[in-house]
């Protein structure tokens, strides 16, 4: 996926996973209640600042903090784009 936004610095571009609709046991989730998500995709990287090169890259899947990020809108989709350091794991 392709998308016309290059992040600068440590910055990061994520596509946040669809957030869950049924618990485990198979108890549907309605809107109001659903959590935001915690996981997505790394759709796009900056170059890293210097002495500081990126750790995580395009494709990976991480978890970031329940806040982290920004919310923005690019071709109708919705993304984050978030400081590597609000990144806590690559899964």
């Amino acid at each position: 996926m392709s998308v016309n936004v290059k992040p600068i610095a440590d910055r990061v571009l994520v596509e946040p996973s669809p957030a869950e609709t049924t618990t485990a046991s198979g108890i549907i989730i309605p809107d109001t209640a659903k959590e935001k998500p915690q996981r997505g995709k790394v759709i796009a990287v900056g170059t890293g600042k210097k002495d500081e090169p990126m750790t995580v890259k395009t494709g990976d899947t991480v978890l970031y903090g329940k806040y982290a990020g920004t919310e923005i809108t690019v071709d109708g989709s919705e993304y984050l784009i978030m400081r590597e350091s609000d990144i806590f794991a690559i899964i």
